[in-house]
């Protein structure tokens, strides 16, 4: 029996904040008729850095102008290919990046809609264990930088539940 091919797959994507009164909010969008929450994320082109590839997917997906902050990590998963009959080793590269303008109504035709968060409703509705990896080490770098909770006297065990 012949061996399931295996593809590689990079992608890139982020974890886009905006400040409010009430604290930070972040970005994200639903696909799958409304039934998936995640990040925004997605292939690299050739040619194409990871940083780049991330802003790019960030504005397709939310509508949103976006400068990176820093970098979160990466996420690697499985899944299966079912035209090419292949498994499919896939590594998510996340970036913090601050809104810098638009509007979550410009968002591609990939997505369902795009929406702000409060960073611990985001935490509640992301689908992914992988996404909410990212968020959690968003709202640490946020704190360290004087700009996440902290910084509006919340308490991270309400806020981030």
């Amino acid at each position: 029996m012949k061996p399931t091919p295996v593809k590689i797959q990079t992608s890139a994507g982020g974890v886009v904040y905006r400040l409010t009164p009430k604290g930070p909010e972040v970005a994200l969008i639903s696909v799958k008729g409304g039934k998936i929450w995640t990040l925004p994320k997605g292939t690299v082109d050739k040619g194409e850095k990871l940083e780049e590839t991330a802003l790019r997917e960030v504005s397709e997906e939310t509508g949103l102008k976006a400068g990176l902050e820093g970098r979160l990590g990466e996420i690697t998963y499985w899944y299966y290919l079912v035209p090419e009959k292949a498994r499919c080793k896939k590594t998510v590269h996340f970036y913090l990046m601050r809104c810098l303008g638009g509007s979550t109504s410009g968002h591609d035709r990939e997505v369902d809609s795009a929406a702000w968060f409060p960073i611990g409703e985001a935490l509640r509705a992301t689908t992914y264990k992988g996404d909410r990896e990212m968020l959690e080490k968003a709202w640490e770098m946020l704190k360290r930088t004087g700009e996440g909770a902290a910084a509006h006297g919340e308490d991270t065990k309400t806020a981030g539940a």
